[in-house]
């Protein structure tokens, strides 16, 4: 074989290497910043978006190097082969997710993992989501209103300039709530007082479904045991494999061990041990912190090296 066979053999091989790799990823195909922190993006993947459901996750990684990181799944369009994820920019990961734009791929994109939101038998609902914690209660709530449940939602946020998602909420609710703890859009105060308002006015649910901060998520049900109102709660423990295998995402539950990723992520918000698991969620706290402030890009010190 001559010189340009081998270059032409060579020129192949990488080509189909390159294309197989581009097969196996996940391509971003729209992406819309709802505030300053949070960003939504709406991911080519076909074959999670055939079998999602609301309530579920998925496990992402942006390279071979990246960690694994949960997001529970804000949407999915069957027809279109996509799924939605919303994320807040806190930390290295959803950080370097959020500086990635339409047409870019993401390594690994897994699921769908988890128990979908039960809503057999559900006729009337309160749906409660905090912050970007709205962004998966939105699904849920969708799912209930298609089953054929009245649903109340009451969704809250630190001020007016962070509100997301109201469209879409008063669209899939029969009453829908919006609170900020200034008072600057909506009603003034917290989740719970609204809550606790509509209960004690006599409002009769056959479940309460909380999605948000875990402090939000623990006073939820403080509110609601003393009517002896069902409630739920979707729990984002830390996670590694997302398979139960690992049993990094246990949690605590009625006195016995559960792993979120297979056994929920939704639990019953009146037997979860949450002092436990604020404990566990705050174990890799610093690290994080000094990773975002050490981390080098490798392509950043390979262009300065170049321009030396």
């Amino acid at each position: 074989m001559n010189l340009m066979g081998v270059f032409f053999v060579a020129y192949l091989r990488f080509f189909i290497i390159l294309k197989g790799r581009i097969r196996n990823m996940y391509k971003i195909v729209r992406k819309k910043e709802l505030n300053a922190a949070v960003t939504l993006l709406e991911i080519e993947a076909p074959f999670i978006a055939k079998k999602a459901h609301a309530g579920q996750f998925i496990i992402f990684r942006i390279d071979e190097q990246g960690e694994r990181v949960p997001l529970t799944i804000a949407g999915y369009d069957r027809e279109k082969g996509t799924v939605t994820i919303i994320f807040q920019k806190v930390g290295f990961s959803t950080i370097a997710l959020g500086n990635l734009n339409e047409g870019d791929y993401i390594r690994d994109f897994v699921g769908p993992l988890g128990k979908p939101t039960h809503t057999e038998g559900v006729k009337r609902v309160c749906v409660v989501g905090g912050g970007v914690g709205c962004a998966i209660a939105l699904p849920s709530a969708a799912a209930f209103k298609e089953a054929g449940a009245e649903v109340d939602v009451i969704v809250g946020f630190r001020s007016k300039d962070i509100v997301i998602l109201e469209d879409e909420f008063r669209a899939v609710s029969d009453n829908m709530y919006l609170m900020t703890d200034d008072g600057s859009y909506g009603e003034h105060g917290f989740v719970t007082v609204k809550l606790q308002e509509l209960l004690e006015k006599g409002n009769q649910y056959d479940a309460v479904l909380a999605i948000g901060p875990i402090p939000m998520m623990k006073f939820v049900c403080k509110t609601t045991e003393p009517f002896g109102v069902k409630t739920m709660v979707s729990l984002n423990p830390i996670m590694i494999d997302g398979t139960g295998m690992c049993g990094g995402c246990r949690v605590t539950v009625g006195g016995e061990t559960k792993f979120a990723c297979v056994d929920g992520p939704e639990f019953d918000g009146h037997k979860v041990d949450f002092a436990e698991l604020m404990s566990r969620n705050a174990t890799y706290c610093q690290r994080e912190k000094e990773v975002t402030e050490t981390h080098a890009c490798r392509m950043d010190a390979m262009g300065k090296a170049l321009i030396k």
